[in-house]
């Protein structure tokens, strides 16, 4: 086992010893084999660190770490020093297209497969950045010399209106590119500043810290700050290439870091290229759902299992200013663990829009847990798309978001446990097989069938392909809950509370009677019965209203005041508690009580197959035998405030 070090006043010439240490990681990176540690000190790091081996299993791997108490940060910019006046506060910099290597952000159009807005190939993968705040891009040149304050950015479908701006005065800053054969030119707003006195810097790079070759295991990534990557979007049907990412291996840990100003996607662990990239966009042969369900066929080909992909830990890192994910993945996601993550500021720049965004963007998500995160003002908070079976989202704080948690096209079981749901809509609920448990959910849901795409389930905790199906919708379980009403709604289906599963059969064998009544037949029968539904126990607040056969419920129109309040870098709960609330009858549920979803008829259970108990609060505080509705214990009557992150 070796030790290399790596510092700003070293030479890759050197031999990499703490005394004698490279200049460059990329160095250290060709060398480092399984057991090895490099180790980095204080400074900027502008490269690309494309590890040349992994580690052999998790007691013989690869790490990579800031030295301790030490900056460290790589970057996939450059600074610029070469800029010129030429209009205003408009300066141009000139730079050969060799500056760029093989890959030109300026020359790359952002797009692909569900990339909606814009839709005019008029977007790239470039970025210009002032002080460490990017610019916009603008369509033309005399959009630069004239900029005009951007209020709304593109019109999401769930919403009536576009969405704001974060910070609208930021999009006076923007930048232009033109292109030839040996040149590229990039024009920028400055708003007064001379870019040459201040820290000007452009994007140059795809990513910061990512392997070229798949199969790469068992990496340690560890206290880095990583930034300014000019990373593509970044589909299901297409590689995935992140700021930060495993590139299709098993085993790493991705740790203590600080990760920001992703073009598209912060840490990636996603698929690759081989099993499709961008094939509707590019050929429009078939449907991007048909070259997806391709892909998952062309995955478990080339090894797809848990053997070899996935298992991944990510946890404590902090990551914001992205354009669109935070964390993103399609199958390489499998059995991971994402914890402890402060995930914000996530594709609320809305200059461009497609059906990949999040705070955490996954793809069959088989066995992923998700807990212990804070996640808040994203334009989606988490997005779990096909395949979420034995997927848990516990513990985990959203709020401030457009919209809190999407599940999309899967069956069953997972598993959403323990949160708080803070935001005006909290969920878009269009699966089926879901367990809802002891929640604080301060928004709406909504709820859709999608009887025209039939989507993978696979045998328990394996990558193995089970049947592929439509979604119903309904099969869920939804227990001892909090559910506040309000005012805001964003669709003739969104709703608070859970009165929208109104004329759904509250048994399995209250649904299968109904569809043996109405005589011999095969799939009709099926779509014209409503999936049985399990809701018990809720609280309902505010005017929020229950599944109307629901038992054991609380109904109040009392306002609790829910706030969110951040101070101090600590985020807490505050809310007013009526005593009824406190004296719901309520039980201590386990996976033997949740049962099985209909369609997969597997458990509610741990990766391992061991089953759960749902003992714990919000806080991994005990339960009682008889836990208060909602993710908190010890609940007072009157006015809580709780710490609930920092």
């Amino acid at each position: 086992m070796r030790e290399y070090h790596v510092a700003v006043t070293g030479c890759d010439f050197e031999e990499g010893t703490k005394d004698h240490p490279f200049r460059t990681i990329s160095k250290a990176a060709l060398l480092a084999m399984p057991g090895d540690r490099v180790i980095v000190h204080e400074g900027e790091y502008r490269e690309w660190v494309k590890p040349a081996q992994g580690g052999t299993s998790s007691v013989s791997r690869i790490t990579y770490e800031a030295a301790e108490g030490e900056r460290v940060v790589i970057k996939g910019s450059e600074q610029i020093t070469c800029w010129e006046p030429v209009e205003g506060s408009v300066w141009k910099a000139v730079l050969p297209n060799s500056f760029f290597g093989t890959y030109n952000p300026y020359k790359e159009v952002l797009g692909g497969d569900w990339f909606i807005y814009p839709n005019d190939n008029s977007l790239h993968a470039g970025d210009v950045y002032l002080n460490g705040k990017s610019f916009y891009e603008a369509k033309s040149l005399e959009e630069v010399k004239n900029p005009v304050i951007r209020t709304e950015g593109v019109n999401p479908p769930w919403t009536r209106h576009p969405e704001p701006i974060l910070h609208p005065e930021d999009t006076m800053y923007q930048w232009y590119a033109e292109t030839d054969q040996e040149t590229t030119v990039i024009y920028a707003n400055f708003q007064g500043v001379n870019p040459n006195e201040e820290l000007t810097e452009i994007n140059v790079r795809k990513c910061c810290f990512y392997p070229e070759k798949t199969g790469l295991n068992y990496i340690t990534v560890r206290g880095f700050e990583m930034a300014q990557a000019a990373c593509p979007w970044t589909p299901p049907t297409a590689d995935q290439p992140g700021l930060l990412g495993t590139n299709w291996s098993k085993g790493w840990i991705i740790e203590n870091n600080k990760i920001h100003d992703a073009k598209c996607s912060g840490i990636s662990i996603g698929k690759e290229a081989s099993t499709g990239h961008n094939l509707c966009t590019r050929t429009h042969r078939k449907p991007g759902y048909q070259y997806q369900m391709e892909a998952v066929f062309r995955a478990r080909q080339i090894g797809w299992s848990k053997e070899t992909i996935g298992s991944h830990v990510i946890r404590n890192n902090e990551i914001y200013d992205c354009g669109q994910n935070g964390i993103v993945g399609h199958m390489g996601c499998v059995f991971s663990e994402i914890a402890h993550n402060h995930i914000y500021n996530i594709a609320v720049k809305h200059e461009y829009f497609g059906y990949e965004i999040g705070g955490i963007k996954l793809h069959a998500a088989i066995d992923v847990q998700i807990h212990h995160n804070s996640i808040h003002n994203c334009t989606l908070g988490t997005w779990l798309d096909w395949q979420a079976q034995g997927t848990r989202v516990s513990k985990n704080l959203y709020y401030a978001n457009d919209r809190d948690l999407m599940v999309e096209v899967t069956h069953g079981p997972y598993l959403v446990d323990n949160n708080i749901f803070a935001s005006d809509y909290n969920f878009d609920n269009i699966a089926q097989g879901g367990a809802y448990l002891h929640n604080l959910c301060c928004g709406t849901m909504r709820r859709e069938d999608v009887l025209d795409r039939s989507t993978p389930y696979h045998f328990p905790h394996t990558t193995e392909v089970a049947g592929t199906t439509v979604v119903y919708s309904g099969d869920d379980r939804i227990y001892q809950n909090v559910f506040l009403g309000g005012t805001v709604t964003y669709t003739e289906q969104s709703l608070h509370g859970t009165e929208g599963y109104d004329g759904h059969t509250n048994s399995l064998e209250e649904y299968i009677n109904d569809v043996i009544s109405r005589g011999n037949g095969d799939l009709e029968q099926f779509k014209h019965v409503k999936q049985p539904v399990y809701i018990r126990g809720n609280a309902y607040l505010k005017g929020a209203k229950p599944y109307g056969r629901e038992e054991n419920t609380h109904v109040s129109d009392m306002d609790p005041s829910v706030r969110i309040v951040e101070t101090d870098g600590k985020t807490y709960l505050e809310l007013n508690v009526e005593k009824e609330m406190l004296e719901i009858p309520t039980e201590i549920y386990n996976s033997e009580k949740l049962g099985m979803p209909r369609i997969t008829e597997a458990a509610y259970e741990n990766p391992d197959g061991t089953p759960i108990v749902f003992d714990t609060d919000y806080l991994d505080q005990s339960r009682s035998g008889q836990p208060a509705a909602g993710p908190i214990e010890g609940l007072k009557e009157g006015m809580n405030r709780i710490l609930v992150w920092g």
